[in-house]
């Protein structure tokens, strides 16, 4: 296989959007979205969309291209992604992806895994425990069940938390059990560039990041949303602790601080996540874009 799918790994806020359009730029060729945050149109601030700049310095593909009220699964967006590779890859064996859901990217690489039908009611029955309750009565209860998948999806997504416990529950086998197959066949070699850097910086970087994001409008952006939070595409870490603040559940403040918690675990969840990936080479954020390009030459 001649063709190159370079995909930018790392935790939130650590810099994959600067280093993708680097790479692009010198490799003259385009960029894939795997962020199933940034694919609504709705949703700019609280997503941290690429700017304008970014988004005119190499050309993006998936970025605020649907709206929330689509239905889009990720089984969806592997058939689009893979429709777009095949063109992209006509015109230059190389093309770049970056994002930070690990459902969407390995659905591009390794093919989606397939899952048991269970009854409509068990997910019927959680989603009321979750309305009832909250949702880290859900999450332990995942933990219990099934300590891999608690380890590795986003428990701060309902939507996701709720996919795997219906799986557990009505499967008779845990979620993770379905994940072990083997990877579809593609017609390209992926090559796996991840950043690191020192749990600290990441955490500052997101609280910051957080702060921005409320300075720039994230407020009034969500209250837009408010009357549709139970749509799927909203249930996301930065909305969903600003429309319990406007059901009068909590304070802004206390939202704010929720907001930066939760990205906080998302991150330490996707640095966990991505350590199990031995294909991955790891360089420091602060490594020099040419250091890197020479890696990924090696490979082409």
């Amino acid at each position: 296989m001649n063709n190159y799918l370079i995909t930018v790994i790392g935790a939130t806020a650590i810099g994959k959007t600067a280093l993708s359009i680097k790479l692009a730029q010198h490799f003259n060729t385009e960029i894939i979205s795997s962020d199933s945050r940034q694919f609504y149109k709705e949703m700019n601030i609280g997503t941290a969309v690429p700017s304008l700049e970014e988004l005119n310095s190499a050309t993006h593909h998936f970025i605020q291209n649907r709206s929330i009220f689509d239905a889009y699964s990720v089984g969806q967006f592997e058939k689009d992604a893979l429709q777009k590779l095949n063109e992209l890859f006509a015109k230059n064996n190389v093309v770049v992806m970056v994002g930070g859901s690990g459902l969407y990217t390995n659905a591009v690489i390794n093919g989606l895994d397939y899952f048991p039908e269970v009854k409509p009611a068990i997910r019927e029955n959680l989603n009321q425990q979750l309305k009832n309750e909250d949702i880290e009565a859900l999450q332990h209860k995942l933990k219990e069940l099934d300590l891999e998948s608690y380890n590795s999806i986003e428990i701060e997504n309902p939507h996701r938390l709720i996919r795997a416990l219906e799986i557990c529950i009505g499967a008779g086998k845990t979620y993770s059990a379905y994940k072990n197959k083997p990877k579809a066949i593609r017609n390209f070699t992926p090559i796996k560039i991840g950043l690191t850097a020192d749990r600290e910086f990441i955490y500052n970087r997101i609280n910051k990041r957080v702060d921005i994001m409320i300075e720039e409008g994230l407020l009034e952006e969500a209250k837009k949303l408010h009357e549709h939070q139970n749509l799927n595409a909203l249930q996301t870490v930065g909305y969903r602790e600003l429309f319990q603040y406007f059901d009068g559940n909590c304070t802004l403040e206390f939202a704010i601080e929720e907001i930066k918690k939760n990205t906080r675990r998302f991150a330490k969840r996707q640095v966990t996540w991505n350590k199990k990936d031995t294909a991955i080479h790891w360089f420091n954020f602060e490594t020099d874009t040419s250091t890197i390009i020479k890696k990924i030459e090696t490979f082409i």
